[in-house]
């Protein structure tokens, strides 16, 4: 499949379907490509036979956001990784982005892709990365589990975040109001983006970032780790929620017990096409560089596996 040179540039391609919901997830990355409900787009797309641009639909393994210089320490032993951001100078969103994953099990309604990490110079771990996506009445449920298949290595360090562009409806994230129920946001150095100290939304800089009750994004400029999610119901699930001026919307909802962290991004660009037209909602395990902090950061034991998931919805 692989050495097809007719095949699109995005991998091959999978159709899902379920009421009015529909789906396209493609093979590079296990990313998902589109999503619609009665034919309007829940995330920004892109075309099949496209670079997947700015992380859309991107499963994010086994670290989300920032990798500070790509190096880290864990278990006395120092790390480097490839740095893929070069003007900040970070290993940004893990080691799976441009795998081809090999298709498991599919369905008219779902589908699941999985990959392997090999062990390499700057993580010497062997983790089997699996990624289901399933259509229903209630909108897509994207799920990845992470299995550590390694022998003879210690734990290895773990997080895992989705990096969809939520779409309210018309318009950009200027019309848009955000329900965001966090309390507070993880601040960062202007220049890198790298995490400082946490705040209270409700106070830092005038509650500029505070969005626990809807209001319009408006000029916003947004790319931050929020955390401190207040759960919308006794599982501990919590919801973000964008809406569009004419009354369209998208939701994103996971269990805050599992992602206690979520990345807010407003998508902004130089260019006129790209420049706000989705809201980047990011649920994560841990915040940015937590493989330097080690907060929120999984160990995965050898035999360990971790699964998180969410769901995004029309309303």
């Amino acid at each position: 499949m692989s050495n097809n040179p007719r095949r699109p540039l995005s991998g091959a391609q999978f159709n899902l379907e379920s009421g009015d919901y529909r789906a396209v997830v493609a093979s590079v990355g296990a990313t998902l490509r589109s999503l619609t409900h009665a034919g309007r787009n829940l995330v920004v797309p892109f075309d099949a036979d496209q670079v997947r641009p700015a992380y859309r639909g991107a499963n994010l393994a086994p670290w989300p956001n920032r990798l500070a210089d790509g190096a880290y320490s864990y278990n006395g032993e120092q790390y480097q990784v490839p740095i893929n951001e070069v003007e900040r100078m970070t290993a940004l969103h893990g080691l799976v982005l441009w795998n081809e994953w090999e298709p498991r099990a599919q369905t008219p309604d779902s589908v699941t892709l999985g990959a392997i990490i090999e062990p390499q110079a700057g993580y010497p771990h062997r983790l089997a990365i699996e990624v289901r996506f399933e259509l229903s009445a209630a909108g897509l449920d994207w799920r990845i589990t992470a299995t550590n298949i390694g022998t003879g290595i210690s734990a290895a360090p773990y997080g895992v975040a989705p990096h969809p562009y939520l779409v309210a409806g018309s318009g950009t994230v200027d019309t848009w109001t955000l329900e965001l129920p966090a309390a507070k946001i993880l601040q960062v150095t202007p220049d890198r983006l790298l995490p400082t100290e946490l705040a209270d939304v409700a106070t830092h800089d005038d509650g500029y970032f505070d969005f626990q009750h809807p209001r319009t994004l408006g000029a916003t400029e947004i790319d931050h780790a929020y955390t401190a999610l207040s759960p919308a119901d006794s599982g501990g699930a919590t919801e973000v929620r964008v809406l569009a001026a004419e009354g369209t919307g998208v939701l994103m909802r996971w269990n805050a017990r599992t992602l206690p962290w979520v990345q807010i991004h407003t998508a902004d660009t130089a260019s006129p096409e790209t420049n706000r037209i989705g809201l980047a909602v990011e649920p994560m395990t841990c915040p940015p560089d937590a493989f330097n902090s080690g907060r929120d950061l999984i160990a995965l034991g050898t035999g360990e596996r971790h699964e998180a998931s969410w769901v995004i919805a029309a309303l």
